[in-house]
């Protein structure tokens, strides 16, 4: 089970059978329970994670002290804040697991040794990065001309699981929208 995770988060036509096994070697399984943090403000981050099974709450602190949802990470999905990791900088997220969570751990160290000694790794990370690029541009893009119905719906449509995990407070933040309008939304479309 855990190489068929490793082949399909790390799918790249470079990587043979014995890439994906020297992968798997350098990843841990982390069970993490209910209400468990990650990572919280101020800490260095020194791995990343794939999540196997579970709903982790990505969010951040605004100037007044309140939540504001950036990210709802759901299984198989790579948990990482690449500016902390990459920039060996403190991290401004927190990641908060929502329900009982089980992940794959790897080190920044291992993740070095990997990158610089795997080619098709390599082209695993350029391409998962332009991918991520351009979907937090997408997003930015998508909350200023998608309405909140409209993203809303786009949610509901990737991501519908996440509305049985995930509390409808940090759905709404999400979307940038209150929990009032999320109702109203919700009700509108039934």
């Amino acid at each position: 089970m855990l190489l068929s995770v490793i082949k399909k988060c790390y799918r790249n036509d470079h990587l043979t059978e014995q890439d994906f096994e020297t992968i798997l070697s350098k990843h841990q399984v982390i069970p993490n329970e209910k209400g468990d943090f990650l990572l919280q403000q101020s800490q260095f981050l020194n791995c990343y994670y794939i999540l196997l099974e579970g709903t982790v709450h990505g969010f951040v602190n605004d100037s007044n002290g309140n939540q504001i949802t950036i990210n709802l990470y759901t299984d198989p999905e790579v948990v990482i804040d690449v500016n902390a990791l990459f920039q060996r900088k403190k991290t401004v997220e927190n990641w908060q697991c929502l329900t009982n969570c089980t992940l794959l751990h790897i080190s920044f160290d291992d993740f070095q040794e990997l990158f610089h000694n795997i080619y098709g790794f390599r082209e695993w990370g350029r391409t998962w990065m332009a991918n991520a690029l351009f979907e937090l541009k997408e997003r930015s893009i998508e909350m200023l001309t998608l309405s909140a119905t409209e993203r809303y719906e786009k949610l509901l449509e990737q991501k519908p699981y996440i509305f049985q995990t995930v509390p409808l407070k940090y759905i709404a933040s999400y979307l940038g929208i209150t929990d009032t309008s999320l109702s109203r939304i919700r009700k509108d479309l039934k």
